[in-house]
């Protein structure tokens, strides 16, 4: 099991939404989405802060075979598609803010940017849903 996959299991298996993990370690939601989704890895103090919030050792996040086995590949990857349908929804949200002008100024690029990384993590959870289908 990989860093994404712990912290996803940690939060879920600990009743804690996104929001509320992402209020106790100061970031952003669509950060613990990431993070979740395997996009991107926690910094160094976020992940001494994940491990104090979940109360769990640092080398249990980053060790890939000290993990836990009680999801099943498909049920994984079940939840994470669930969880990049709520970044596709706020996707939509934000590109409707994005073309109310009909500029696109180099903040707005960034946050397209930000916004195609979330898109392509949920190609690849679709890629990897439609595998574990197959069988």
């Amino acid at each position: 099991m990989n860093i994404a996959e712990k912290i996803f299991y940690l939060r879920t298996s600990n009743g804690h939404s996104q929001e509320d993990m992402a209020d106790a370690l100061g970031v952003s939601r669509q950060t613990v989405s990431k993070w979740e989704l395997g996009n991107a890895i926690p910094d160094t103090d976020k992940i001494v802060a994940i491990s104090a919030y979940f109360h769990v050792t640092t080398d249990f996040l980053l060790i890939d075979d000290y993990g836990i086995e009680s999801l099943s590949n498909l049920d994984r990857v079940v939840i994470k598609f669930i969880n990049s349908a709520r970044d596709m929804e706020s996707i939509a949200d934000e590109l409707v803010n994005i073309a109310k002008d009909g500029v696109i100024d180099a903040e707005e690029k960034v946050r397209l940017n930000d916004m195609m990384e979330l898109v392509e993590g949920v190609f690849q959870t679709v890629e990897e849903l439609k595998r574990l289908m197959e069988v």
